[in-house]
Order: structure tokens, then sequence, then C-alpha cells
């Protein structure tokens, strides 16, 4: 009976592996066609150079990342990494004290907040931006309540400009940062906290020692959210920023649409493809939340 058992065990396990495989192939698929290969092709494109009719000529060449670390084309990778940066640290400091309160609210209060913060994600990301414009705007909301209450005479500069971009990453990035970092937090033990206050500690060794390592997986997460996407966008710089705040994602898109140079536009792409491997890399080599061991009361 034991070795019946036993080849009953292992025909079970086999008929399973294969339905596991037979079940995995629609995503393995869809990842092939959709992500492999074009990746592949762009892959191919960035070392490829331009032909004469805006065609691609498939050659090897390293013209176009040599293009890149050069004049212009290196300030606005440059301007980019900043502005990436900058959106993400004011993300931060919204995004925490909102995930904190939210983590230690009543749940009535607490399942409103994550109904506000989600629903942003049902609406169309460009009517999301228009809508900024139309607060923004010299006639918009903002600047017609100051003038209507005598509080300034010519409309603010809030449009086409630095600040509108910011603004519009702060408020594209919000929910990715908010979310993570709330998610870390709300599986921390509250008896933490009231041991740490027993012992004597302060709130700021409380937060420093036992808050913020339980809130690192989902904080370094939030941070990839939105430095990452940040980087290649491009729609918020060109509805917001005008002419003179430019991102490295306006310059590809003008590469692919405009001046027809998709080895270029390729190039640029992998680059910036590079650049999120590498933040992955780093989190996932230099980074492990399941060996989160700094929580210490002091």
């Amino acid at each position: 009976m034991s070795e019946l058992k036993k080849k009953t065990t292992d025909i079970k396990k086999k008929f399973a592996v294969k339905e596991f495989h037979i079940l995995l192939f629609p995503p393995v698929f869809w990842l092939v066609l959709f992500f492999v290969i074009p990746l592949i092709l762009v892959i191919m494109y960035s070392f490829s150079t331009k032909g004469v009719h805006g065609g691609v000529e498939l050659n090897f060449s390293l013209n176009n990342y040599r293009e890149i670390f050069q004049g212009l084309y290196l300030k606005v990778l440059l301007q980019s990494f900043w502005y990436a940066l900058v959106a993400t640290i004011l993300t931060l400091s919204l995004a925490y004290p909102i995930a904190y309160y939210m983590a230690f609210a009543p749940p009535k209060i607490k399942m409103l907040i994550m109904f506000l913060i989600i629903l942003p994600f049902w609406t169309n990301f460009l009517i999301k931006m228009y809508a900024l414009m139309t607060i923004l705007g010299d006639s918009g909301l903002i600047n017609s309540a100051l003038m209507g209450m005598g509080l300034i005479k010519n409309p603010l500069p809030m449009m086409n400009n630095t600040f509108a971009v910011f603004v519009g990453f702060v408020y594209w990035n919000l929910p990715f940062m908010v979310l993570p970092i709330f998610s870390s937090l709300d599986r921390m033990d509250v008896s933490l906290l009231e041991a740490s206050m027993d012992l004597g500690a302060s709130r700021g060794q409380t937060f420093r020692k036992i808050i913020l390592p339980y809130s690192l997986p989902g904080l370094v997460a939030g941070i990839i959210f939105c430095f990452v996407p940040t980087m290649g966008n491009f729609v918020i710089p060109d509805l917001l920023g005008g002419t003179n705040n430019f991102m490295i994602g306006n310059v590809i898109t003008s590469q692919f649409i405009q001046a027809r140079n998709w080895p270029f536009g390729s190039a640029l792409s992998m680059l910036l493809i590079f650049s999120v491997m590498i933040c992955i890399s780093l989190y996932l080599r230099y980074y492990n939340p399941s060996k989160n061991k700094n929580v210490v009361v002091m």
C-alpha cells in the first residue's frame, strides 16, 4: 500500500507541474510578444544608424551613445535626474505623514483616506493634467480667488515653469508613495510603541528605532516607484513646464516622432532602461526587507 501511495503522489505532482506549465504559457507568451521582442528591437536600433529618409540602417555603431553625453543632451539628462530627485523628495515629505496618519487612524477614517488616495486612479491622466492647468493658469481657480479677495493685482506665474512641473509630478506620484509606506506601517505591532514609551524612549527615538525601520521596505519601494517613472515622463513637462523645462522623455518623444531618428531615440530609451535596472539591482542586492532587524528600543 505504501508503494501505491508513493506512486499516486508522484503522479499527482507530475500532473500538477504540467498543469502549472500550461497555465504559465499565456503570461509568458504575452511578456515575450509585447516586452522581450520590443526590447530586443530597441537594443538593435540603439546600435544602428539613421537612414537617409528617416529609416533605420542595421549596423553596429556607438555614435548614438557618444552623442548622449555631449552638449545639450547631457544637460537635459542631468536636468531630468535633478527634477526626478527633487520631485521624489517633495512627494516623500508629503506622503510619509499621510501614510503615518492612515496607519494609526480609526478604521473609518483610514478607509476614507484610502478612498481619497485611490480616487485619482479613476480619472484619465490627461484630464487630471488639464485640470491642473485650469487651477494654476493666469485665469485659473487660485489666481481668480486671490484677485477676487484683493490679495494680488496681477496673476501669479504658476504655469509654464518649474513650479508647475513639480506640482504635476507630486500630484501624480503621491499615491505611489503613500500606499507602499502605508502597507509597511499598517503591519507594525502597536505594542512595540507602547513598550518603547514604557521604557522611557522619546518620540524621536521611537520613530528612529521602531517606526522608520518598519517603514523602510515601503519607503524604498515608493522611492523607486516615483523616481524611475518621473525620469522618463514627458507629458507633465510638455503640458505644464513650457519650452524651458524639457526632460529626457521629451527628447525621446521628439526623436521618434518629429526628428524620425529612431536609433538615437532608442539609445536614449536604453539609457533609461539601464537606470531602472541599476535601481532595482541595488535594491535587491543591498536591501532585503526580510532581514530588517534594526528595530531596537532605546
